[in-house]
């Protein structure tokens, strides 16, 4: 059995989000095609993640003992690096992820829990592990000339590897604010997408 973490960045609803709509739709069939596993979604908004504190600070670079595991901010790094598998569901905000993305990911980026420091550098604890990434953005990122820009999936891409996660897919669902676009052919293309991930992930 492999646990999913089902990871929500959007404080809108799932009804009101076309992030949201996606993703409740690959998790849906992940749960159809593999009903031995577990999801655990985790809405970030709901959770009520926050930027870290001066205290949290020190928790995170101290010392580790059984205790720590229900600390505030280091049992979501506990959960990270128990998880197999890892959805992320994300509207590009400003060119990159929201807010409270980053703000989660300083809570699982830990020494010597989802990573660790050698004599070689910095190296990935999360090996053999899978992810998704599902993305919508108003324009169009994923390709030149504006893929410069694009710091969203670029950045949990970055992020994930240097966890030691490699395999990772992206679900993009592009050009959604453009005027003229047919949305709804954009948002049935991410779904059927997601679908066909989602049976052999």
């Amino acid at each position: 059995m492999s646990t999913v973490l089902y990871i929500k960045a959007n404080p809108k609803s799932d009804e009101e989000s076309r992030t949201f709509q996606i993703s409740e739709h690959f998790i849906e069939t992940y749960k159809k095609n593999h009903p031995e596993d577990q999801v655990i979604t985790l809405d970030l908004y709901k959770e009520g993640i926050r930027f870290l504190t001066n205290e949290d600070i020190y928790a995170i670079f101290g010392p580790k003992t059984e205790e720590s595991k229900n600390h505030p901010v280091l049992k979501y790094t506990y959960q990270f690096a128990q998880a197999d598998k890892y959805v992320f569901a994300i509207p590009m905000w400003n060119l990159s992820v929201p807010a409270i993305l980053k703000a989660y990911f300083d809570y699982v980026m830990v020494s010597g829990i989802t990573f660790k420091y050698t004599e070689h550098g910095a190296v990935g604890l999360l090996k053999n592990k899978k992810a998704v990434c599902i993305l919508t953005t108003g324009g169009e990122y994923m390709t030149p000339p504006m893929s410069d820009f694009e710091m969203a999936n670029r950045y949990v891409n970055t992020i994930l590897a240097f966890m030691g996660v490699e395999d990772i897919k992206t679900i993009a669902a592009q050009r959604l604010d453009i005027q003229g676009e047919d949305v709804q052919k954009i948002l049935n293309e991410a779904l059927k997408e997601a679908e066909e991930i989602a049976k052999s992930f």
